[in-house]
């Protein structure tokens, strides 16, 4: 019999997202939708290039984002309606609306769940770091948790929805004592520990959202000053990805000398 290659297209596309190669990536990803229209994954994955496109020309995927606490706390600076990124909202809301219809027919489907979580947890990250709405992003980031544990529990194979309970616990955790408490009153718990644990679940046993995890985790290890976890998920991910030089710039500055050497970020 032979093999379906749809689904090989979202991993493809996935891979040149990571490789920083959106445009191919959109194209295999309309390739999916166009192949599998009723699936909403598709859309997400068109959502999730927009999104992570934006990022890394924003520096935000990197530590000089992540080890400042004025930007990681507090997002992008500059006019939020300038750093809006249109094709992304549209993507999201369609790829949500399309795993909300699906739910209604078959509540059981967790492919749309996923997609919810996905959705949700995009543009929880969308609000507090590009549009700086952190009530907005806060509970989006609770509705995304909600929907992994949901997810989870129907499918503990879902690994990609740790990627969201994991991110929220993380980031929420490392906010200031009076606004983790303020957040506690309103049934919001962050956890740095845990969000970090969750994480490393993804970073090893995720599938699309697998490198996304090891990013995030091995920046989460530069602010906890555990360098020598950061270097072997940055090397990880440099050798799985060498046309990123996002990853090849990072492992460099934890070298001796900083990333002294000569060595160019891809910004």
């Amino acid at each position: 019999m032979v093999p379906d290659p749809v689904p090989g297209l979202l991993d493809d596309g996935f891979q040149k997202l990571y490789s920083l190669d959106f445009r191919t990536a959109r194209q295999e990803f309309a390739s999916y939708q166009k192949a599998r229209p009723n699936d909403p994954l598709g859309k997400a994955a068109e959502a999730a290039s927009y999104l992570f496109e934006e990022l890394n020309d924003k520096g935000v995927l990197s530590s000089d984002f992540f080890l400042n606490d004025d930007k990681f706390l507090k997002g992008l600076g500059g006019n939020p309606e300038a750093n809006a990124n249109p094709s992304f909202v549209s993507a999201n809301e369609q790829a949500r609306g399309m795993a909300r219809q699906n739910l209604r027919a078959n509540a059981g489907d967790t492919n749309a769940m996923l997609v919810l979580t996905m959705t949700d947890g995009m543009e929880s990250d969308y609000d507090q770091i590009i549009e700086r709405k952190q009530i907005p992003a806060v509970s989006l980031t609770r509705q995304a948790e909600g929907e992994a544990s949901t997810l989870l529990a129907l499918d503990p194979e879902a690994k990609d929805a740790y990627v969201a309970l994991g991110a929220g616990h993380y980031i929420i955790g490392c906010l200031p004592a009076f606004k983790r408490a303020f957040l506690w009153f309103g049934g919001i718990h962050g956890d740095r520990e845990r969000g970090i644990e969750e994480m490393q679940v993804a970073a090893v046993q995720g599938h699309y959202l697998r490198p996304f995890a090891k990013i995030l985790l091995a920046l989460a290890y530069r602010r906890e000053h555990q360098p020598s976890r950061a270097r072997v998920l940055l090397t990880e991910l440099n050798e799985e990805f060498p046309a990123n030089t996002r990853f090849a710039y990072e492992l460099s500055l934890l070298e001796p000398d900083g990333g002294n050497n000569g060595k160019q970020c891809c910004r």
